[in-house]
């Protein structure tokens, strides 16, 4: 059996999770005085109000080593195949340590698999290794269509406050002045595993949610018709938008809509909305 783990920045949901029978292992995400593992003892709506009670924003670490190493162990022991796929390696140390875990474990039998992307640009790549996997392909085939499909994500957020951008190092104090003063809504796109600015909407968040729209709309002609995810950061008003327009442009695509988890939040903070999809080859 061919075992798919991830970790808890690809905001798949529970849900879908289940369905696909992937195993998550949880990042940490910790304040001065406490620590937390994402989606098990700290929920989204649980780190705001953390925020609010410490007057702090949190810090994120990656999954240690051994806590690789005891999963990818336990199912190799059972005579699994493995494949992890998670956060992109330029964005944390958490693909490095599970790497460095599969070769102590055994890396004939243990895959690791650079994203190149986080929140549901990973979860796209899962649904892909998901369906590779239930077609009967080998480890080594899904692995090679894995690393072909990472290049074919498209990836684009907007953030409604600068805020978390900045104090968590992903903006300079110039850009983050700017944008409270010109009410910019920045559009983060992932390209080549980091984060860009690709656009900066002047205006009401609504503005950055058009433009959004109007990117993958541009793209229909080469859109890979699986799915299209939408995850947010405790948008709803701006997910139940962008979902009635997608849903009339793109009525034969499956469209999910999921929570951003709390390391993907603690980065982008509260209103952040994504659309994220795959394009063809």
């Amino acid at each position: 059996m061919i075992r798919i783990i991830t970790d808890s920045t690809s905001d798949l949901g529970s849900e879908l999770l289940t369905k696909l029978n992937i195993e998550v292992i949880p990042l940490s995400v910790n304040f001065s005085n406490s620590s937390y593992l994402d989606g098990i003892e700290i929920t989204t709506e649980d780190l705001y109000k953390k925020v609010e009670e410490y007057d702090e924003l949190p810090k994120t670490s990656a999954i240690p080593i051994p806590v690789f190493e005891e999963v990818f162990k336990k199912y190799v022991s059972m005579g699994d195949e493995v494949i992890y796929t998670g956060i992109s390696k330029q964005m944390s140390r958490t693909y490095e340590n599970a790497y460095l875990a599969s070769v102590s474990v055994d890396e004939n039998k243990v895959k690791v698999v650079d994203s190149m992307n986080l929140s549901t640009g990973i979860g796209l790549i899962l649904m892909k290794a998901c369906k590779y996997r239930d077609q009967g392909d080998s480890l080594n085939e899904i692995v090679k269509k894995m690393n072909r499909d990472v290049k074919l994500v498209l990836s684009q957020f907007a953030i409604e406050k600068m805020d978390y951008l900045h104090k968590g190092g992903r903006c300079s104090s110039i850009a983050a002045i700017a944008g409270k003063v010109l009410k910019i809504k920045p559009i983060i796109a992932v390209r080549d595993g980091k984060m860009h600015v690709q656009k900066k909407p002047i205006g009401k968040m609504k503005i950055a949610l058009d433009a959004m729209i109007k990117q993958i709309i541009a793209d229909k002609d080469r859109l890979d018709t699986d799915c299209i995810f939408i995850t947010h950061s405790i948008a709803y008003e701006s997910c139940a938008y962008i979902k009635e327009i997608l849903e009339k442009e793109f009525p034969n695509i499956k469209i999910y809509t999921t929570l951003a988890g709390c390391v993907i939040s603690s980065h982008c903070g509260r209103g952040t909305i994504g659309i994220l999809y795959m394009v063809k080859e």
